[in-house]
């Protein structure tokens, strides 16, 4: 069985990469290229219980976020929320200094701020998200430029204001990565549109063939699958280029096909509802009518 580390104060991480103690013993913001983990660890598998926001560059770790491996040649940003899984390898391509960020924020740090509730609704830090955030050049001194805005605000002698006025430089850091991801789902059409005819190709294929009474409706998780993205990531980018979500482009092919039954076929209500693979008829038309504003025997009839 894989030993899992974990790391419950900001500090422990400071400990691991043999850094100085933190100076705030919530908030910290490590210069990447000052990390020294033990010369023994090869890899190393752990969960934490704060929040990680990177901003890195040439890191000699091959780095794995759930499942997903990142490449940090380029300059990158990730955002790891508590209780996630992070694993890392030694990387042998890598010949370059290591550079960058990693900002590491503990919970307790935003207790009572409107940032405690909001943080959770960002869905890049979502545990599989499949891609990290690419960043321009003046991006990158940018989002450098504020992660040292908040260090330097909790070095400084701290008073009444000091925590607000953090919050506030994290929530504007945050917003500006919501920006750029949304700029480089934009920006990389070309990639979404070849994942949209991937999409098309697999949910056409899937409901071509009558063994959906065996195998059951397709799952959001089987579709991202398929197309090696994160199910999030994928929601994401869909809702970006046509306004639906993964399930919704599911719950389309459905309702297409049950048109097709219920227009081309003699079959009943509760046999193409078995057919599209629902356990219930009930669940069937209760779909088919959200979705046309007609139940499955109003729009038989439109046929007559």
């Amino acid at each position: 069985m894989k030993h899992i580390t974990r790391f419950k104060k900001v500090g422990d991480y400071h400990k691991l990469a043999q850094l100085p103690a933190p100076e705030h013993p919530l908030i910290s913001l490590v210069d990447y290229s000052k990390v020294r983990y033990p010369e023994e660890i090869n890899t190393m598998t752990w969960t934490q219980d704060y929040y990680t926001i990177g901003l890195k560059r040439n890191i000699p770790y091959k780095f794995f976020y759930g499942q997903q491996e990142y490449d940090f040649d380029e300059g990158v940003m990730t955002f790891i929320a508590p209780n996630q899984v992070m694993s890392l390898s030694n990387n042998p391509n890598i010949g370059h200094t290591p550079s960058g960020w990693l900002l590491l924020i503990h919970p307790d740090f935003m207790w009572n701020t409107a940032l405690a509730e909001k943080i959770q609704h960002y869905e890049f830090f979502g545990y599989t998200i499949n891609e990290a955030l690419f960043l321009s050049e003046k991006e990158e001194t940018m989002m450098g430029d504020l992660l040292q805005n908040i260090q330097r605000e909790y070095q400084s002698n701290i008073d009444k204001f000091s925590q607000n006025i953090i919050i506030s430089q994290i929530e504007l850091l945050l917003n500006y990565a919501e920006r750029f991801y949304e700029r480089q789902f934009i920006t990389r059409k070309i990639v979404n549109h070849k994942i949209l005819d991937g999409l098309e190709t697999l949910l056409k294929d899937y409901f071509k063939d009558d063994s959906l009474i065996e195998k059951g409706l397709p799952s959001v998780q089987w579709v991202a699958d398929g197309l090696n993205l994160s199910p999030n990531y994928l929601s994401s980018m869909l809702k970006s280029l046509t306004g639906m979500s993964t399930q919704q482009h599911i719950h389309e092919k459905l309702i297409a096909k049950a048109k097709t039954q219920l227009s081309t076929t003699t079959l009943s209500i509760s046999e193409i509802a078995y057919n599209l693979g629902f356990e219930q008829p009930a669940s069937f038309t209760k779909l088919f009518k959200s979705k046309t504003d007609m139940s499955p025997l109003e729009f038989r009839k439109t046929f007559n």
